[in-house]
């Protein structure tokens, strides 16, 4: 846990595999958290230690999750909170899920720890990548799985919330690859895009594209960030094709001060249905279904996808 406030000073992603910790002490390199969150104030404007903060202490979400299952009732006759370790449980975490009649969270829910602008965030290149290479070889493999062939006539791809690498198959390329992202040189260097946005989406969440523009549509793991996810869903769904693909993939990695709050207090497993209700409450899109491709489980990083389809009618 102590470890994610290193994302502020090293500009590289960090694991959310541990979230339990105390509720009422947090170390960093031996400083307690009066003491970093007062140093910390001053830059994210947030952090007051008389009010604890938001969820960060609530281990895998239980208390929220609980209130969800009061509301959805059951979900496959199997509580969601199982282990995200083993892959058959993962995959069927989206199996006859009974919904909420309405969208189940808050607007607390998408609070982030650091609220300062986002273009101010990513304003200076991160050439890194944010997941280990056997995670991004399982992403990229998952791919050239799904992804039509490459240089099929009037195939386009939307990569949402893009850098300077996308981990497209080696090779793959399209007419019309769109990328959108928070920062111009990191978007510049991509190689697979003929065309890219700098676009804020917390901000803004409109998709300057036409409706029924894309074939599939890719985020590799930003969907966390996301404050509006509806409204960004929605748009996905407008820009999508009929029978269009839309590919969610995420690890237990991220800027855990931007992350948004119901995100750093929840599980893996949780967050498959955080991401499969996005897709079921922005409506047109079929029943979202899961994967896990983590490679190595509990030996490098989990790597896990939630995709749907728009529906073609």
């Amino acid at each position: 846990m102590a470890n994610r406030f290193a994302s502020i000073l090293t500009g590289k992603s960090l694991s959310l595999s541990s979230t339990a910790t105390s509720p009422s002490i947090l170390i960093f390199n031996s400083i307690s958290l009066p003491q970093f969150s007062n140093k910390l104030s001053k830059r994210v404007g947030l952090f007051n230690y008389n009010k604890r903060p938001r969820r960060v202490v609530l281990g895998l979400g239980v208390a929220f999750w609980a209130q969800f299952l009061n509301m959805a009732g059951h979900f496959g006759g199997k509580s969601f909170l199982a282990s995200a370790r083993q892959k058959s449980e993962v995959d069927k975490i989206l199996e006859n899920v009974e919904w909420p009649e309405q969208f189940p969270f808050k607007e607390e829910d998408f609070q982030r720890f650091d609220e300062s602008p986002d273009t101010v965030f990513y304003d200076a290149p991160r050439f890194v990548t944010h997941i280990d290479d056997p995670a991004i070889a399982a992403l990229t493999k998952y791919y050239s799985q799904v992804f039509p062939p490459s240089n099929t006539p009037g195939i386009a791809i939307l990569d949402m919330c893009s850098s300077w690498v996308s981990h497209f198959p080696a090779g793959y390329k399209q007419e019309r690859i769109a990328g959108m992202g928070l920062n111009d040189e990191e978007l510049k260097r991509n190689p697979v895009l003929t065309e890219y946005v700098v676009q804020d989406l917390n901000t803004n969440p409109r998709l300057p594209f036409e409706e029924n523009s894309f074939d599939v549509i890719t985020n590799v793991v930003s969907v966390d960030y996301l404050t509006k996810p509806l409204d960004v869903f929605k748009e996905m769904n407008r820009v999508l094709k009929p029978d269009g693909l839309a590919i969610m993939s995420f690890s237990n990695r991220c800027f855990w001060t931007k992350a948004i709050s119901i995100w750093t207090s929840t599980s893996d497993a949780d967050h498959v249905m955080i991401v499969g209700s996005y897709f079921h409450y922005a409506g047109g899109f079929e029943p979202p279904k899961a994967m896990d491709i983590s490679p190595n489980p509990g030996r490098t990083d989990p790597m896990y996808i939630v995709y749907s389809k728009k529906l073609s009618t």
